[in-house]
């Protein structure tokens, strides 16, 4: 038996990295020696030209399948980590030592599963913290990614690097476990009123496969009042319902984001809505009329313009035709109001063309 075989079936044998001094101790041989004979190793392999490999990642050693033929191979692979245990894994890595219960809080209840899971694997360590417990990676996490380093802050670079290079800044975030909040397509200008940056836009309410896994990356969604019931099938995060006819409904929506908002911005766009709102009401004032709204939706609107109310009004309606019930509201309606589906712009945009058009009928039946 040569040293340099007993050598290369250890490297064959163990699956990852072994160290210099452990190989020296297996054929009792210098360290310096070992070094040597794992250096001719590596050349022969390199010669060969074959879809196996031998890396050297700072004296210690790994035999493993050559980047070039992974996909081919991967079908008789083991088990890799599933996407959901590697972002806990990579937010275990980028903060560690990271406390427990501050990742459950982050990742939610399954992340227990992948914290056992990763210490059966040797990925992580668990040392106990007064209730809790700090987790950190083992040296096997650096063999297992082929890292030269077990050091926190060489990993921190490497995760940031690697995610960068896979998918930009979505994949940092998830990468770095970064507490993102998700908004429906509509609610996206919400986020810049709040000033909030780590954001990701999703269809909250009828998911594909691929949003549905960008759900699991959400701690907190914002969606539209009313959908929590249908949301709740695909999403056991915090929901939080906002709504958005009037400027008093954008006013509320800010409030319930305003622990994850920029201060500063909140203050800046509560002052531009309060102005806004103003400047409507003393348009209203004008008009003498009364009106009669005809939903709760176009009820609100005529509240927030503190306009007078009669049944014998001028009949404000949405412009959606059909209600829920079946009922064409529009139908008969002095005044119609946009509703979102026929509305573009921001947030604050869209309720303006609401008051606008309010307005704008009102001053062309007074006339």
């Amino acid at each position: 038996m040569s040293d340099k075989g007993a050598i290369e079936a250890a490297l064959f044998a163990a699956g990852s990295a072994i160290d210099a001094l452990t190989l020296a101790r297996l054929v009792n041989k210098p360290k310096k020696q070992v070094i040597l004979l794992v250096r001719e190793l590596i050349a022969d392999y390199a010669a060969r030209e074959g879809g196996i490999e031998i890396l050297d990642i700072g004296e210690r050693y790994v035999m493993q399948v050559k980047s070039c033929y992974t996909d081919v191979v991967r079908p008789f692979a083991p088990k890799e980590l599933s996407a959901p245990m590697l972002r806990t894994l990579s937010m275990i890595a980028y903060h560690q030592p990271l406390v427990q219960s501050d990742l459950i809080d982050q990742r939610g209840n399954s992340a227990y599963d992948h914290i056992r899971e990763l210490k059966e694997r040797g990925l992580i360590e668990a040392v106990p913290h007064g209730r809790t417990k700090l987790l950190r990676t083992t040296p096997l996490f650096a063999d297992y990614f082929g890292l030269v380093s077990n050091d926190p802050d060489a990993i921190k670079q490497k995760i940031v690097e690697l995610s960068r290079l896979q998918s930009g800044q979505s994949g940092l975030n998830k990468w770095l476990g970064r507490r993102l909040v998700g908004v429906t397509p509509m609610y996206e200008s919400l986020m810049g009123m709040c000033g909030i940056r780590d954001y990701r836009v999703i269809n909250a309410y009828d998911p594909t496969e691929e949003e549905l896994d960008e759900l699991a990356d959400i701690y907190k969604l914002v969606i539209s009042r009313g959908y929590r019931e249908r949301v709740s099938k695909y999403y056991d995060g915090e929901i939080i319902e906002v709504g958005s006819t009037t400027f008093a409904d954008l006013a509320e929506a800010i409030k319930a984001l305003e622990n994850i908002s920029d201060p500063e911005k909140v203050k800046e766009t509560i002052g531009l809505i309060e102005d806004l709102e103003e400047r409507y009401v003393s348009k209203a004032l004008v008009f003498s009329k009364k009106v009669k709204p005809a939903t709760d939706m176009v009820a609100r609107i005529v509240k927030d313009l503190r306009l007078g109310v009669s049944a014998e009004g001028f009949v404000i309606a949405p412009d959606y035709g059909l209600s829920g019930g079946g009922v064409n509201v529009s139908e008969g309606a002095d005044i119609l109001v946009p509703t979102h589906g026929n509305l573009d712009g921001s947030l604050i945009e869209r309720v303006c063309s609401k008051y606008d058009a309010v307005l704008a009928g009102l001053k062309r039946l007074e006339r």
